[in-house]
């Protein structure tokens, strides 16, 4: 189960995750890109698609229940939805706070509320929070961002403690700046503010990863796999920094 499933990150670990034979729930706010995603993928294997607001816990909780009852339990749960928002802090209102603590770090909390129990009594389960570099470090201009995954990382640990003679494992999977909708959003929001052409605002982010370059998500998804395969069951608890050396 994946949420934030219709693109970018999101689609490209479940595409990652049905290859290797996983039937597949993807999960958002809009239904189109789920179901144009899905539709791809089902010559490889069984996908459904769940409308949900990560942030709303009747939301998280009707949708997750609807994909348990039509596939039984959840063994795998990728909690990828997410949304970056930015400001000065002095300028950062309570609104943009508290969404950005809402989706980013409660909607980690409700999706991994709603299938660990099923994970525990099955006696196996993974669980993978997409989180960022911005869970590791600080940057400017989106202290809210960084706070909620840093809250995220934080979950994660502890999770992992609670569950480690359990079989279940919990770890943050964390992009540095990737190749998606919502980091074009920010280069296009870098050119509007400053008035910084295309090539200069995409520099401002990739000067962060000593390779030069965006992440590509596929190399995101590898990730999130290898810690769903055989062989990684010692593998709980940690931080895996995807970002060209920024993180070490």
């Amino acid at each position: 189960m994946i949420t934030g499933g219709g693109r970018g990150i999101g689609a490209a670990i479940a595409r990652a995750l049905a290859e290797q034979g996983a039937r597949v729930t993807l999960m958002g706010r809009t239904l189109a890109p789920l179901e144009e995603q899905a539709g791809a993928l089902r010559e490889i294997t069984e996908v459904h698609c769940e409308r949900a607001d990560v942030a709303r816990p009747d939301s998280v909780d009707a949708a997750f229940a609807g994909a348990v009852a039509r596939l039984g339990r959840v063994d795998i749960l990728v909690n990828n939805a997410g949304q970056a928002l930015s400001a000065p802090f002095v300028k950062t209102e309570f609104s943009l706070w508290q969404q950005m603590l809402d989706v980013n770090l409660t909607g980690v909390f409700l999706g991994t509320r709603a299938v660990l129990p099923g994970m525990l009594e099955a006696g196996w389960g993974r669980v993978i929070n997409v989180t960022s570099t911005a869970g590791q470090k600080g940057y400017p201009y989106v202290s809210a961002y960084c706070a909620a995954k840093h809250g995220v990382i934080g979950l994660t640990r502890a999770l992992a403690l609670e569950t480690a003679r359990k079989n279940v494992t919990v770890n943050a999977v964390c992009p540095g700046y990737t190749d998606t909708d919502l980091v074009r959003d920010s280069i296009a929001n870098i050119e509007a503010k400053t008035g910084r052409s295309h090539a200069e605002a995409l520099a401002e982010l990739t000067r962060f990863n000593p390779q030069g370059r965006l992440i590509d998500p596929g190399e995101v998804a590898n990730a999130a796999l290898w810690l769903c395969l055989p062989g990684s069951e010692a593998i709980t608890g940690q931080s895996i920094s995807v970002c060209g050396g920024e993180v070490m």
